[in-house]
């Protein structure tokens, strides 16, 4: 998959959630995860009814992005500026993460950890379902 040019964005429907949730996945240029990171988060979205909300692609390409962004490797997902998956003091830098899964570790998280992290942005206040009506 093309990446954005570094320090650019690349978005599909950049439409946010209604309770303004912002989702970014973090990806280093070339990141052989970049897309099945996309695949991955569009699944996630898409399982708990959020099919029109976007989410946006930034290539970070130096150490002091990865600083600002709190960026520990890529693919990093960030929702509303939070990473669900970060360990407290994990280093920032341009580099490949790993996340532990149930079946060992992964270039992606699990699907359910994602769905989980969308769905607790989404709801903050624990009300319930995220899944719209039909």
């Amino acid at each position: 998959m093309a990446t954005a040019a570094a320090g650019h964005l690349l978005s599909g429907t950049a439409r946010a959630h209604p309770g303004g949730m912002d989702i970014e996945l973090l990806v280093v240029a070339d990141c052989p995860h970049e897309q099945a990171a996309t695949t991955l988060l569009r699944g996630a979205l898409n399982d708990l009814g959020m099919d029109d909300v976007g989410f946006k692609v930034r290539v970070i390409a130096d150490e002091q992005q990865a600083a600002a962004a709190h960026f520990v490797g890529s693919p990093t997902f960030h929702i509303s500026g939070h990473d669900p998956f970060s360990s407290p003091g994990a280093p920032t830098g341009v580099a490949c993460r790993l996340y532990a899964t149930s079946t060992g570790l992964s270039g992606v998280p699990g699907i359910e950890p994602l769905r989980q992290a969308l769905k607790a942005a989404a709801d903050p206040a624990g009300r319930g379902d995220t899944r719209r009506s039909s």
